[in-house]
């Protein structure tokens, strides 16, 4: 583990709206994703990750005007994925304020790009994403916000997109999505012990607790999340918030 791990807030969008999931299916609306970009600016987060979850399975290209609004009120790092096909949208992207951008169903689709893109931007600016779900005992891949199914397993897909240049990898459990209850430890060593390019946990993340596990346990680089900054209490009400300094630090996450 890092000395310094990267703890992630990650926002969905669909239709402009920021929203949150269970495991890929129910949808809840949260609000206007700007406003909750001002909120972590305060709470002084390492980075941001923007998804727009339904614009690869509807056919739209990333939302530029939105994510403009985003990045001129950002004052942390942002990576975004949704709707990238081409190396021509991801210079947009790049050109308009995101460090990064990520890649999922073009991993499978258009494997190319994500080489091109590594050549051409490098490869700190190209992370690779995964989603997987447990299948009668064995993990499977899926793409387009989890409602394509794919042939290969996330090792094997890991190890393909560090291949192809990616600098980051994310995994993805859509069993854990949503439900709060700890990542899926053993779906993220695997990825972790697998490449050599730092790998980013997500889904599951519930509290401090939580994230300090996946990075000690599951060897992650980075821990994301959804819920755990974005809901509070066990009746989920909405609140955006994120440990701080000082409480990462007592976790053992931050070390001095």
């Amino acid at each position: 583990m890092f000395t310094r791990p990267r703890i992630i807030p990650t926002l969905l969008i669909d239709d402009r709206d920021l929203i949150k999931t269970v495991q890929f299916g129910k949808r809840t609306y949260l609000g206007d994703p700007v406003n909750a970009v001002k909120i972590f600016n305060r709470k002084e987060i390492d980075e941001l990750s923007i998804l727009d979850i339904g614009a690869t399975k509807n056919g739209r290209e990333p939302d530029y005007e939105l994510l403009k609004d985003i990045a001129s009120e950002a004052f942390m790092p942002l990576s975004y994925g949704g709707g990238i096909q081409t190396v021509e949208q991801i210079r947009n992207l790049l050109a308009i304020g995101y460090e990064k951008v990520v890649i999922n169903s073009g991993l499978i689709r258009n494997p190319e790009l994500v080489r091109q893109a590594a050549v051409q931007f490098g490869s700190q600016s190209i992370v690779a994403s995964i989603d997987a779900k447990k299948i009668d005992g064995a993990y499977k891949c899926f793409i387009a916000d989890g409602t394509e199914k794919v042939d290969m397993e996330p090792v094997a897909l890991a190890k393909r997109a560090e291949e192809l240049g990616a600098g980051e990898i994310i995994i993805n459990s859509i069993d854990n999505d949503g439900m709060m209850a700890g990542y899926d430890i053993n779906l993220v060593q695997s990825i972790a012990c697998a490449v050599k390019v730092p790998v980013i946990a997500i889904g599951g993340a519930g509290g401090i607790s939580d994230l300090e596990k996946v990075l000690h346990q599951g060897h992650a680089h980075a821990a994301a999340g959804g819920s755990m900054f974005v809901y509070y209490g066990k009746l989920k009400a909405v609140l955006i918030t994120a440990p701080s300094e000082q409480e990462l630090t007592d976790a053992g996450i931050y070390r001095n």
